[in-house]
């Protein structure tokens, strides 16, 4: 997926990452995503659904440069490791190694609505 759509299947094994638009479109170019954390923390970082808009809204409030990446995690050869942050109880999706950009099965807008916080995108709500 190489480009921002609004309309695709969203598989039973997908992950989000919040991505800048920038880093998103310096992916397009180079033909994989790579994030600074990669190189500052050695992994990228990935929600289920039920976990994105706590992690917007912890780390994103007020930005409006950023992307939803969804990504099919069974699209990634290396494999996804699922780690409970210190302190946290919960375990999140990481990826050790750069995101191919094969495993990305579609990629919308993701802007802050009313006080600059996030709502979980239509798309992700249960039916």
């Amino acid at each position: 997926m190489t480009e921002e759509s609004n309309h695709f299947e969203i598989p039973s094994t997908c992950i989000l990452h919040i991505a800048s638009k920038d880093d998103w479109e310096q992916a397009m170019r180079e033909g994989e995503y790579r994030v600074k954390s990669l190189t500052t923390q050695g992994f990228i970082h990935f929600s289920l659904p039920s976990q994105l808009i706590e992690v917007a809204n912890y780390l994103y409030v007020g930005r409006n440069d950023l992307v939803l990446l969804y990504v099919d995690e069974e699209r990634i050869k290396d494999g996804i490791r699922y780690e409970k942050p210190e302190g946290v109880d919960e375990a999140y999706p990481h990826l050790y190694n750069p995101l191919p950009l094969v495993a990305v099965v579609g990629v919308s807008e993701f802007l802050p609505g009313e006080g600059g916080l996030f709502t979980l995108p239509d798309n992700l709500k249960e039916p």
